[in-house]
């Protein structure tokens, strides 16, 4: 019998790849709910699922989730820009409409993997551990810490797995739309970048360089996301690459594999909420996931640059 798997936010950078690499493991149908509020189409011209155009508490979807409809459900659908600061939207997108999925997932048991982030430690010391230092600097940080805490009331009233993965900063192929929406740039510093070197236009970095991120290709977030398909019991873990490097480590990279030597302007931070240093603690993942990433940033670099200089902009073909 086939699975029948739900992806809310489907369209999006990480759930347009979810669902294509659901499809590539067979006797899997996905469906996608999404409001295409943050999404694209495009993302979903070459993965084969059923697509409805709805918000993620929609009435309908949350009865077929309570109905067991569904195998899984990818719980991916937020408001992903930081940068948002109206409290009471993030909190109804991000926090309230998953609480809803779960109270519907719990008449019929049903497994239930959703996005959290690692805005929910802010500003805390690196490495970032699941229980400590959790101490959003947003909005958008506390939501996502609001849904841990959501999920974690659940846990022994839910008999099937709840799992939250804590993405660090995901980049690869299809985020560009998130590069293209009008008054907002999200995509990673990698796609940006090289795209300002494509237009000739400069690199802007806010001084000096060396804030450090967890950066993590997003063929190991996939990895992941199926790996939480088989756990047994429920519960939160990062999802990052477990080293932290520097945004000049970026740009060195892009010199390195453009054969180029490419300028950069330092600028102001005027974003006081900037996390500074990010590294993922992979202990949980292991024990939780029996997962660990494959992926280093000269590699993700290496694929995800050819595949842009190719212009691919949809999921990753090999995730």
């Amino acid at each position: 019998m086939k699975e029948r798997i739900l992806i809310t936010g489907g369209s999006g950078f990480i759930g347009s790849n979810l669902a294509a690499a659901l499809l590539k493991r067979g006797n899997t149908d996905v469906v996608i709910a999404d409001d295409f509020s943050s999404g694209d189409w495009r993302n979903l011209i070459n993965v084969d699922a059923e697509v409805r155009a709805v918000f993620c508490d929609d009435a309908q979807l949350l009865q077929d989730i309570a109905n067991g409809h569904f195998s899984a459900i990818y719980h991916e659908a937020a408001i992903t820009d930081t940068t948002v600061m109206n409290q009471k939207l993030m909190m109804n997108v991000n926090t309230d409409a998953f609480a809803a999925i779960l109270e519907a997932s719990a008449k019929s048991s049903t497994r239930v993997i959703y996005a959290s982030s690692a805005g929910t430690y802010g500003n805390s010391p690196a490495p970032n551990s699941i229980g400590s230092g959790e101490e959003p600097e947003n909005i958008y940080g506390f939501s996502k810490l609001a849904m841990d805490r959501i999920a974690a009331r659940w846990y022994d009233k839910h008999s099937a797995p709840i799992i939250g993965l804590r993405y660090f900063n995901v980049y690869g192929p299809g985020e560009h739309h998130k590069n293209e929406r009008e008054g907002t740039k999200t995509a990673s510093m990698i796609l940006q970048w090289f795209q300002s070197i494509q237009a000739e236009k400069p690199i802007r970095m806010f001084e000096f360089g060396e804030q450090r991120r967890d950066f993590v290709y997003i063929g190991d977030v996939i990895g992941a996301n199926l790996a939480a398909l088989e756990t047994s019991r429920s519960g939160v873990c990062n999802v990052g690459s477990g080293k932290a490097r520097s945004y000049n480590d970026i740009v060195s990279n892009l010199n390195r594999i453009l054969n180029i030597d490419y300028p950069v302007e330092y600028i102001h931070n005027p974003y006081p909420f900037f996390q500074d240093h990010t590294e993922a603690d992979l202990k949980e993942s292991k024990a939780l996931l029996d997962w660990q990433p494959q992926w280093s940033l000269e590699q993700g670099m290496d694929n995800y640059i050819h595949l842009l200089q190719q212009n691919h902009r949809g999921p990753l073909e090999t995730a």
